[in-house]
């Protein structure tokens, strides 16, 4: 692998770690030049399914529009690593599914309920965009729904 810093070919691995309950592993490398060192992640490669978007349309599954998503919802409020769990926590139960084709509403869902347990801030955000909240008073009507389950 090519160090970042120097693009020298001759890299070697420091550290190994699993992260994300074993469906991914983080790898700290060094570069034999330079000595920078620079973290990499390895993870199974995501099955091939079709998106079903809310206006019929079909589209390939692309595993970084959801972790793109998952991410902002969680941006400052928890750290990659968290991030990475629960997207590979929603991605298994995709996969637990078999279904060749999943609708967005599907897949949102599965967010929702990971978000849920795990940030309610996180939660929210996310929610508002899925959900599509118009107003505050939608806004305001979640945030007591979320104080009622408690």
């Amino acid at each position: 692998m090519k160090c970042p810093f120097c693009l020298v070919g001759e890299t070697k691995v420091v550290d190994s770690r699993e992260t994300a309950e074993g469906k991914s592993i983080r790898r700290r490398r060094e570069c034999e030049k330079c000595k920078g060192r620079f973290s990499t992640y390895e993870q199974i490669e995501s099955f091939t399914s079709k998106v079903i978007k809310r206006d019929g349309r079909t589209e390939e599954y692309e595993k970084e529009k959801l972790l793109n998503s998952i991410r902002m919802a969680c941006n400052k409020r928890l750290d990659r690593e968290q991030v990475d769990k629960i997207f590979f926590e929603i991605e298994s139960e995709i996969l637990t599914l078999n279904k060749q084709s999943l609708t967005t509403r599907e897949i949102g869902e599965l967010c929702l309920k990971k978000l849920k347990e795990r940030d309610e801030v996180a939660y929210l955000r996310y929610a508002s965009v899925f959900k599509s909240f118009g107003s505050g008073k939608r806004f305001v009507r979640e945030v007591g729904q979320l104080e009622r389950m408690q």
